[in-house]
């Protein structure tokens, strides 16, 4: 199993709130709606800042984190390519996400606890 991890930037001129609320009520209910997308994806899970939060450093770089677990690197190209995932979901990502900004990479999980 691998997770896919996407460090997400919101579009200029959308505060924090704005995309959180976007990101939760709106693009989650839709990627999971898609069962042609979802078909691939073992587990979901989205990571909102927490307003006023002790952070380290300077200001979150980034406005969230999602997190999506596969079976494999090739199952990931497969959800990513899908007609379904093209049509629907990739354009709403574009609605709310600053996509030039954002970061993604390709984990495996080790327990240390």
């Amino acid at each position: 199993m691998v997770n896919f991890i996407i460090c997400a930037k919101r579009k200029p001129g959308m505060t924090r709130v704005e995309f959180s609320d976007y990101w939760r009520n709106q693009h989650g209910p839709l990627v999971t709606s898609v069962p042609e997308f979802m078909r691939h994806v073992r587990k979901y899970v989205q990571y909102h800042i927490v307003p006023g939060a002790l952070a380290f450093g300077k200001d979150a770089a980034y406005d969230g984190v999602a997190e999506l677990w596969f079976d494999s690197p090739e199952e990931i190209t497969r959800a990513f390519s899908e007609p379904r995932y093209l049509e629907i979901i990739r354009p709403d990502e574009l609605k709310f996400v600053d996509v030039a900004n954002c970061i993604s990479f390709i984990t495996e999980e080790v327990p240390m606890a």
